[in-house]
């Protein structure tokens, strides 16, 4: 029977080796990383907005982005390449790196855990590195919905502002694009500013609006968006004129705000019954029914 000091020998020489082979990957590996890398705008990747992204880029790069290249499910790299666009973060990653991040944190992260935790004795508990592998996996999937939340609340709270905006400068004699490129010059910090602006810039490249449009709503995936934009290229095919289907529009708007209002208000009263009946009635009870129950007991003594 193999003897404790001769593993740990054995899985330190295992360790050691992989890391000649992660060095040595790294430093003859080909130009592949480069092409997986093709970003739309020929720019350089946008500093990420999260830490641990920015941190973990250069290991994707060097480790596991040639891995992420050899997944070839057709199906997962759609969603996932529709997951970036709807977040926001198409100039920040791409799928290879999405993949890259997964492969990092989800398998190669816990493996090392794992090697040093019997290698040097550690005594952490091997069910987490299997949770840490677990959530490591899921972290990029994380990312991106906070951050497509994030644009969701700031999108569904302009979006009101914006058309009507839209309905008084139309009104007032611009045409539909030359108002948007009003408000987009003076909105700021704005997601949706933001988006009608690389919508103006498919239009210059020469896109029709209807399909330039139809592009925003599939990058933002908001249904208040996908209405609006039903709406004006109807109202393009049908002759209406815009400012009054602007008019109707903001209205309907406004209501389904205040509908969301109500949920909210009535899903935080409803919340509000758990810390009350946890917390609040049974110090409610203890103050109004202790002094009896002590009454009963012990007989006024």
């Amino acid at each position: 029977m193999l003897s404790v000091d001769f593993l740990i020998l054995l899985s330190g020489l295992g360790l050691a080796a992989l890391a000649v082979y992660l060095f040595t990957t790294a430093v003859f590996t080909n130009n592949a990383d480069a092409d997986a890398l093709a970003w739309a705008s020929g720019d350089e990747p946008r500093k990420s907005k999260s830490p641990l992204v920015n941190f973990s880029r250069p290991l994707v790069h060097n480790f596991t982005l040639q891995h992420a290249l050899r997944f070839k499910n057709e199906r997962y790299r759609k969603k996932v390449e529709k997951l970036i666009l709807t977040s926001g973060l198409s100039q920040e990653l791409n799928v290879d790196e999405f993949i890259g991040l997964q492969i990092l944190w989800g398998l190669m992260a816990p493996a090392v855990l794992v090697v040093l935790n019997f290698a040097l004795q550690l005594g952490y508990p091997y069910w987490l590195c299997a949770a840490m592998g677990l959530v490591g996996f899921q972290f990029p999937h994380l990312y991106c919905g906070a951050e497509k939340k994030k644009r969701y609340v700031s999108v569904v709270s302009d979006l009101p502002f914006f058309i009507d905006l839209l309905a008084l400068s139309t009104e007032a004699g611009l045409d539909f694009i030359n108002a948007i490129q009003r408000i987009v010059e003076k909105a700021e910090n704005s997601v949706l500013a933001d988006e009608f602006s690389i919508m103006l810039k498919d239009i210059k490249l020469g896109s029709s609006r209807a399909d330039a449009m139809k592009a925003l709503a599939s990058r933002l995936d908001i249904a208040e968006i996908t209405s609006f934009v039903a709406v004006i290229t109807d109202a393009d095919y049908t002759g209406a004129p815009i400012s009054s289907v602007l008019k109707d529009q903001s209205g309907q708007m406004r209501l389904e705000r205040f509908v969301r209002a109500e949920k909210a208000g009535s899903k935080a009263s409803q919340a509000m019954l758990i810390p009350m009946m946890i917390f609040i009635l049974p110090a409610v009870f203890i103050m109004v029914f202790a002094p009896v129950i002590l009454q009963f007991f012990y007989g006024g003594k």
